[in-house]
């Protein structure tokens, strides 16, 4: 199913609000939505809530051979899976370029720019290492996918526990969290993406595009950056030429969002360290009471409430009295009601309006007729014409007098000329 199109007038729309610097959601052009970071119940899970974006990570690993080239190193494996439900324009069991796109640039962002020690995964040399599986399920799109995704995955592998080890001789011995603890990753940095959206051949620029605004983009600019200002990984699509200058002002934003960003996320871990130390409600079951399952809830807009009786007694006296008496409904005839002033309600006397109309018409007619034979009938007494009637019945013969001239044309058709001739005979 293809989501639907964009109207030229909401594309003209929204032009022209970027254009005076306004957003839809009200925010400036540097301004990132309202973000929020939860976690499960088991480690290694995430939720993000960018604005309306919401997305959910899970890391999981498992023990398996290492690679030939790298017999010393563990494997990272990331996969992004895009959701009907999310977006109707998702398709599900196949592949989409949106999803190939976003698998390439969570991969980059992440395993390229070597933000996690993969030596600390191996076990046993060429024989066995951790491979962890990062898997990004979208569950709503609303825009910015790729910034939600990569802060989804880095939080949750900050967040993960692999289970401890122990060998002895050939054999490898996994033990569970209720035997020994597990050991977190080995985590050297926190690489998060920035979007940056143009708009007219890069006169505008927005920093995290909603959904409709990534629809009238003309180009999109995403830079993987650490806090330490050292940048992981930039990707230009769109077909958009970017000048040296653009790309540096976007560096130089990236590098604040990232700062705030990455304190977001170790304040979040923190918090849930601080939860599971103290044996309280986590996870899920603490997201339950505060409704954080739903990815639409909208927050409770403040209201002042200290002068509202004032208000009301004010908008009380400045109101105009309401009438005393309500007038009643016009009844024109039994079984026909009307409520108002200047209504015509002719329900049930249509057919009787439409039989005497065909009766007047009717009438009409026939006098017209008369009047048209009378005025016949005198022209021809004052100029004496003489009028024969032939033997046969169908023709007609008139004799007119030498000196009188021809008579005009009344418009009488040959039935009512008939009838004309038939009186004036009797009358003779």
């Amino acid at each position: 199913m293809k989501d639907t199109p964009l109207s030229n007038c909401e594309r003209d729309f929204l032009l022209k609000a970027i254009a005076e610097k306004k957003r839809l959601d009200g925010r400036q052009t540097y301004d990132y939505r309202k973000m929020k970071i939860t976690f499960g119940t088991d480690y290694g899970c995430c939720f993000v809530d960018l604005g309306k974006t919401r997305v959910m990570a899970q890391v999981s690993c498992e023990l398996v051979p290492p690679k030939e080239s790298r017999p010393n190193e563990g494997i990272m494996f990331f996969n992004i899976e895009l959701s009907p439900m999310a977006s109707p324009a998702f398709e599900q069991g196949r592949q989409s370029e949106l999803s190939v796109k976003l698998n390439r640039q969570l991969e980059r962002c992440l395993r390229n720019s070597k933000c996690i020690d993969t030596e600390s995964l191996c076990v046993v040399s060429g024989e066995k290492v951790w491979q962890i599986r990062v898997d990004v399920h979208l569950l709503n799109h609303d825009g910015n996918l790729m910034d939600a995704a990569s802060i989804a995955a880095i939080t949750a592998l900050c967040h993960f526990r692999r289970p401890d080890v122990g060998i002895q001789g050939d054999e490898v011995t996994v033990y569970s969290p209720e035997e020994r603890d597990p050991i977190p990753l080995s985590i050297y940095h926190m690489p998060i993406s920035v979007s940056f959206s143009f708009f007219q051949q890069g006169t505008y620029l927005l920093v995290d595009p909603s959904e409709r605004e990534e629809r009238v983009m003309d180009g999109l600019l995403m830079i993987a950056m650490n806090k330490h200002r050292e940048i992981c990984s930039i990707q230009s699509s769109g077909g958009i030429m970017l000048l040296k200058e653009q790309v540096m002002r976007c560096s130089k934003i990236a590098s604040v969002k990232v700062s705030e960003i990455t304190e977001l996320i170790s304040q979040a871990l923190e918090n849930d360290k601080k939860a599971r130390k103290a044996g309280g409600r986590c996870g899920f079951a603490e997201s339950m009471p505060q409704e954080r399952i739903t990815a639409l809830k909208m927050d409770e807009t403040p209201v002042e409430m200290t002068d509202v009786s004032d208000r009301a007694n004010d908008v009380i006296q400045k109101a105009e009295a309401p009438p005393h008496t309500v007038p009643s409904p016009v009844v024109p005839v039994p079984g026909v009601g009307q409520v108002g002033q200047g209504l015509q309600n002719t329900w049930g006397l249509e057919e009787d309006d439409e039989e005497e109309e065909n009766d007047n018409s009717g009438e009409e007619q026939e006098e017209k007729v008369t009047q048209m034979e009378e005025e016949l009938h005198e022209k021809e007494e004052s100029r004496g014409d003489v009028v024969e009637i032939s033997d046969s019945e169908e023709e007609e013969v008139v004799i007119l007098h030498p000196e009188t001239p021809a008579p005009k044309n009344t418009g009488l058709s040959s039935h009512q000329k008939g009838a004309a001739t038939s009186k004036k005979r009797q009358k003779k």
